[in-house]
């Protein structure tokens, strides 16, 4: 189950009323896939984890990811020059993260 509904998506793109649902199916794989991109790298599964309420700083995350892989759907940006926000996906990520050091 995802942590995010395609009407936040929605909100967090600025998608426009009049567009209807024509990307939601879209946009549902993007957010899935967000999430499970995320939860790979945290090493858990979100929902298993945070059984009760899911932090918001773990729903924006999912909800970035995802726009960014809406609005961008190719592997590559041509002519723009593109710089990492500060307290985006990857700061926000590691905050949840679990390191161990087996040695």
């Amino acid at each position: 189950m995802a942590i995010l509904s395609v009407a936040e998506l929605k909100e967090q793109i600025g998608w426009s009323d009049d567009l209807g649902a024509a990307d939601d199916a879209l946009m549902g794989r993007k957010i899935a896939a967000a999430q499970d991109h995320i939860e790979r790298l945290l090493g858990f599964k979100i929902e298993v984890t945070y059984s009760g309420a899911v932090p918001p700083a773990l729903v924006e995350a999912v909800g970035q990811l995802a726009a960014h892989w809406y609005e961008n759907r190719e592997a590559t940006l041509v002519g723009v020059t593109a710089q990492e926000l500060p307290f985006g996906v990857w700061p926000i990520i590691n905050e949840f993260r679990g390191y161990s050091f087996d040695g």
